[in-house]
């Protein structure tokens, strides 16, 4: 069964998490939310306050096929903490799935890995990363998966269930929700 790891940091945006969380595990992936802070509850941009299955410490030596960074105000936590950085250059080097929407895109950047790349991600960030796509909803290239923001968090979340579980799983999501 494919892993994913999602990351929750205060102010996450609920949509972009909650949408890709419940489609990937409705396609029978193992998905694991972890929290930045020392406890497990994480309370996202519009209030709503999340019980994470673990404090991120507790996953660090863990792998995952896919590491998956929702966007919001809570990307600057993400940003700002070292662990994150690790976990992302880690899953990298070992060619895994790494997923990132809205602002989140800008943690891979920092780590240094959307130069020569395409991807997206919301305009409010687009001045960090000049090679936007701007018009583009979702973005693959290579291992990296790339999104624009709450708007687009479902069909993100069906995209990465085709890619860990197949197409065909997608389909069937898609068709199940009446998408």
């Amino acid at each position: 069964m494919p892993t994913v790891l999602v990351l929750l940091a205060d102010g996450f945006e609920e949509i972009e998490a909650f949408a890709p969380i419940d489609l990937l595990r409705r396609a029978g992936v193992e998905v694991t939310t972890a929290a930045l802070g020392d406890g497990i509850h994480v309370t996202g941009r519009s209030g709503i306050t999340a019980h994470a299955d673990t404090p991120l410490a507790a996953v660090m030596e863990t792998e995952f096929d896919l590491l998956f960074l929702p966007g919001g105000a809570g990307v600057k936590h993400l940003r700002a903490d070292p662990r994150v950085r690790e976990l992302v250059l880690k899953q990298h080097a070992a060619a895994r799935w790494l997923a990132a929407i809205c602002a989140a895109p800008t943690v891979l950047n920092d780590c240094g890995l959307l130069a020569g790349r395409r991807y997206t991600a919301h305009f409010s960030v687009a001045i960090e990363l000049p090679a936007i796509l701007a018009n583009e909803r979702i973005v693959t290239d290579g291992m990296i998966t790339t999104s624009r923001g709450a708007g687009t968090a479902v069909e993100f979340g069906l995209h990465l269930v085709g890619l860990i579980t197949g197409p065909e799983k997608s389909i069937d999501i898609s068709k199940a929700i009446c998408l």
